[in-house]
């Protein structure tokens, strides 16, 4: 009977992780399904970003409240979990404290890890302050519907759950309390304990030890369906993150060698191809659907932490425009889960369902109101790159459909005859020096 609990807890964390295996196995499919890209290249780059923008939060406390805060409970939330090693060998075991024979030392970690518990705590109740009192505008957009929010709220609602229970874990642990050393903040909430018998602490402690553990094995499989699923995602979607200019397009290969051909005056138009140089020509121009977009561009859907830096900083959303650079994140994502349950449901193949990521979920409108600047790239704290899907998307519309907006048709035609964007022969061109 003495071994029930820690076959209890076993089984507990066998179902909790193999639910978070599934889901992570189920995302990397998802993911996968994008075109391929090379991001072999600049791998000391790479790295760099990783740590200093994902590891270092480079990016993030450059709005210094937000930042912060954000430090703190990231911080706080991974060191804090630490402790979780513990609870597995404890529960697994049959132990109590197992890492209280280091002496001293046990005292300062726990220690430390109380302060970070209040740290996040607080944290906390000011990024639900911002949120639902404040009201910020970036949490407040058209696209931040009931789901996204009620999201937010869960997670800060979560945390502040795993951190009480942890500090009062610690309160009512009768042997950790005498140890007199670890209980810098839990010495606070003991008195709220007093004049308890042993057995009802007892009972406290041991439903706030294994509601931790579970909630954090809730909080694990709950990540897959939440924004914070950048919690995982940051570090390889910032590795593989772009690394070239920010204002250099990714040009199509067989594009660029028709254009060279066409340019190059020993080249004969008419003549076969050399036996294998053939430019093949991709299947479709762009991408009207998440199928294809490339992997990296559907791995950072999956990271958008949905914080609207990006929109906020968008000049087109900023001046009335429909675009919001978050919303073509999440358009994305949604676009990208609803293709993943189709293929689950029809046995690992996909059937078509007339829907598509343009026009039913990103419109032309949105596509068209971009001014390619990167303000949202620049903005992104996990290195997303929304302009890369509107571009390619854009792509699709003047390659694939000719559905370009008349101004820009216009354009290309000018260019095409004249040489230049306006309506004027060449041969006019200086006509102004004369005026």
């Amino acid at each position: 009977m003495n071994f029930i609990p820690n076959i209890v807890f076993a089984i507990a964390l066998i179902i909790g992780i193999g639910y978070f295996a599934r889901n992570v196995k189920k995302l990397i499919r998802n993911i996968k399904l994008g075109r391929g890209k090379d991001v072999s290249d600049n791998k000391s780059q790479r790295w760099k970003n990783m740590t200093m923008i994902a590891l270092g939060q480079s990016k993030m406390v450059k709005r210094p409240i937000a930042g912060i805060l954000h430090v703190v409970v990231y911080v706080g939330f991974v060191i804090i979990n630490i402790e979780v090693l513990e609870i597995i060998i404890d529960g697994l075991f049959g132990t109590h404290r197992i890492f209280s024979s280091i002496g001293p030392l046990y005292g300062v970690l726990i220690g430390s890890f109380e302060i970070l518990a209040a740290l996040v705590f607080v944290s906390v109740i000011i990024f639900w302050l911002r949120r639902n009192v404040i009201k910020l505008k970036r949490f407040w957009n058209a696209e931040m519907t009931s789901w996204p929010k009620n999201d937010a709220n869960y997670i800060l609602y979560f945390e502040m759950v795993l951190m009480t229970l942890f500090l009062v874990m610690n309160a009512t642990d009768v042997s950790f309390q005498a140890m007199d050393s670890g209980n810098v903040i839990s010495q606070y909430l003991v008195p709220l304990f007093n004049g308890l018998s042993d057995s009802t602490l007892h009972f406290i402690e041991r439903s706030a030890w294994w509601l931790h553990i579970l909630g954090i094995l809730v909080f694990l499989n709950y990540l897959y369906f939440s924004k914070h699923l950048h919690i995982l995602l940051a570090f390889p979607n910032t590795y593989y993150g772009r690394v070239n200019h920010k204002g250099e397009f990714d040009n199509l290969e067989a594009v660029t060698n028709e254009v060279k051909m066409m340019m190059d005056p020993n080249v004969d138009p008419f003549a076969a191809p050399a036996e294998g140089t053939e430019s093949v020509m991709p299947e479709k121009f762009g991408a009207s659907d998440v199928k294809d977009l490339n992997w990296v561009q559907l791995l950072n859907a999956y990271t958008c932490t949905e914080c609207g830096r990006c929109t906020s900083e968008c000049p087109a959303n900023q001046t009335g425009k429909k675009l919001s650079p978050r919303k073509i994140m999440m358009d994305t994502r949604d676009r990208l889960e609803e293709v993943g349950k189709n293929i689950d449901a029809n046995k690992g193949e996909f059937k078509e369902d007339g829907k598509q990521l343009l026009d039913d979920y990103i419109t032309r409108e949105e596509l068209w109101a971009c001014t390619s600047c990167n303000a949202c790239v620049e903005a992104c704290p996990v290195s997303i790159d929304p302009l890369s899907i509107i571009l390619d998307m854009r792509r699709y519309l003047v390659m694939e459909q000719s559905a370009a907006p008349v101004e820009l048709n216009n354009m290309m035609t000018n260019i095409e005859n004249n040489g230049a964007p306006w309506p004027y022969n060449q041969m006019d061109r200086l006509n102004w020096k004369n005026e």
